[in-house]
């Protein structure tokens, strides 16, 4: 049983060892989307394979969809390299249920799989499907900081700087990829286009659209571009941006999953990290729960996602969804779990849910201070989410996520997750974001966290972050046991409206912030004391949703 097209023909032995199979001539699949591409998406990491393209299938499945999707990796295209070309852009997706048994699904959506790389034979092909009138959308999965073109100071990274003022050419950055190939597009005849970023950030069409057409304003007014490209780019009724809002836990490759992938007869099972730290192999291994909500803005018409579960709603809706998931149930819990996992020396998030404190924190973070200001979307209940949350998703014993994964790119991450409740708090008058407690504990800790220092005083390398140099150099000369004050290390990180989405000081939460902190350096053992001090009463008691 290898993961190609030759041996999943033989589809007694599959599905005999219980893998479900696309139901479609796969080759008659290539054939017409290399005639006629329909969906472009960028990021080939486990998320796409674990949700979008398996949705897809189920639309080939059921013949509502007849061309297959190009999948494009900008960041690290040796996973087209490992994980794509030597199984025919085939890979096994397993889903972890809380009951134990796993679901085994070839995933033969893709059809091709391309380096978006301007120095790759494949990049031809990638200007070819943009400049196709078939052409749907370009989705994208590349996280937060893919759609960032500058930093905290206001000035372009270097490779977005390189993009801006080197043109369309040879562009270095994802979104300058991503902007040469819609001005093929606006070449080819300004042809209308959906471009849909799927990554769990605020507003995330918003900022797709914004950094696009930051380049394609600067390309013009450095004539190279030409003088309409930005009014391309700018027009609903040729290029949307939607709004979306996906949920689905995917951790890195687990080799315990390998191991019953093996014994079910899987030969391909090879864990790989490549040379930027990305963990690929030729399957995903994912949880069952899944939301993907839409704005359903297409203007080239779209495939009918609806078939395979996704939930087309307006802006409104998506953004109350996406508010409701990102700043208030879900991953400002699962941030508070990485930092605090993190220094206490977990490496799994059910063996964080099995300790009183750390469960006790993440039920104050959500059911005392998210859920109050967490809109109703009226698709999904914020309580009935959060309470699947907390009871069912993180204490899955059989997901092998860690707070490890989880705390990669926190910085990129926290004016979202909890920016966005201090606001609402404020907004609200009265005591305002100074009534919050647990919150403010929480950026204590990643400020702690910041250190490499565990509870133990151990060092540990924290978790890839594109501010992490800049971030530890706020605090360096910091150690355990140091008594402070600590406002001047402290205040100019706290204050930086970048990072957190608004200037804590200002919010009235800087001084609170800085006592946690000294309390968290005290010495070792005083992260779990200082959980201890304001969540062991909660943590005794049992606390739960209400």
């Amino acid at each position: 049983m290898r993961l190609n097209d030759q041996s999943i023909s033989d589809r007694s032995a599959w599905e005999a060892a219980g893998f479900e199979l696309p139901a479609f001539d796969r080759r008659e699949l290539a054939r017409r989307t290399r005639a006629a591409p329909e969906w472009v998406h960028f990021g080939a990491g486990n998320i796409f394979r674990a949700f979008p393209a398996a949705v897809h299938q189920e639309l080939l499945n059921a013949g509502a969809a007849a061309a297959g999707i190009v999948v494009a990796e900008g960041f690290d295209c040796e996973i087209i390299e490992r994980a794509y070309r030597p199984y025919d852009c085939l890979s096994v997706l397993a889903t972890l249920r809380a009951d134990g048994s796993i679901g085994k699904k070839v995933v033969g959506s893709v059809a091709e799989a391309l380096a978006a790389d301007p120095s790759s034979p494949d990049w031809a092909r990638l200007r070819e499907a943009f400049r196709a009138p078939s052409l749907q959308l370009a989705s994208f999965t590349i996280t937060e900081k893919g759609y960032v073109l500058r930093d905290p100071a206001g000035n372009y990274l270097p490779d977005a700087a390189a993009d801006a003022a080197g043109g369309p050419a040879a562009p270095r950055s994802l979104m300058g990829k991503a902007a040469a190939l819609c001005l093929e597009r606006y070449e080819a005849g300004a042809l209308p286009l959906a471009l849909v970023s799927m990554d769990n950030c605020s507003r995330n069409g918003e900022r797709l659209g914004d950094s696009l057409r930051a380049l394609a304003g600067a390309w013009a007014a450095a004539g190279l571009a030409p003088a309409g490209f930005p009014a391309y780019l700018a027009d609903p009724a040729r290029v949307a941006f939607p709004w979306t809002m996906i949920d689905k836990i995917t951790p890195r490759p687990d080799e315990s999953v390998a191991a019953q992938l093996g014994k079910a007869g899987l030969e391909d099972r090879e864990i790989v990290v490549t040379a930027r730290k990305t963990w690929t192999a030729p399957f995903v291994n994912a949880e069952e729960a899944q939301y993907l909500v839409v704005e359903d803005a297409f203007p080239n018409g779209r495939p009918p996602l609806e078939r395979g579960g996704v939930i087309f709603a307006d802006r409104a809706r998506v953004e109350l969804m996406e508010r409701m998931k990102v700043s208030a149930c879900l991953n400002p819990l699962h941030t508070s779990l990485a930092i605090f996992g993190c220094l206490l020396g977990f490496t799994s998030i059910h063996e964080e849910m099995g300790d009183p404190l750390l469960k006790a924190l993440v039920e104050q973070v959500g059911y005392a201070e998210g859920l109050p200001v967490a809109a109703d979307p009226g698709i999904v209940s914020p309580e009935a989410f959060l309470r699947e949350v907390i009871e069912r998703r993180f204490p899955n014993v059989f997901m092998p996520d860690t707070p490890q994964r989880i705390a990669t790119d926190t910085s990129q991450k926290l004016a979202v997750r909890f920016g966005e409740t201090i606001k609402a708090y404020r907004a609200r008058g009265g005591e305002g974001a100074r009534s919050l407690v647990f919150i403010p504990l929480v950026l204590a800790g990643w400020c702690r966290y910041l250190l490499g220092l565990d509870d133990e005083g151990r060092s540990f390398e924290p978790s890839p972050d594109p501010l992490l140099g800049f971030t530890r150099s706020r605090l360096a000369g910091i150690g355990l046991g140091d008594k402070g004050p600590f406002r001047e290390a402290l205040a100019p990180l706290l204050s930086d409206a970048s990072i957190f989405g608004l200037d804590l000081c200002e919010a009235g939460l800087g001084e609170r912030i800085e006592g946690y902190f000294g309390e968290l350096v005290a010495g070792k053992g005083a992260v779990r004391r200082s959980l201890e001090k304001y969540l062991g009463a909660a943590a005794r008691a049992g606390a739960s949703a209400p």
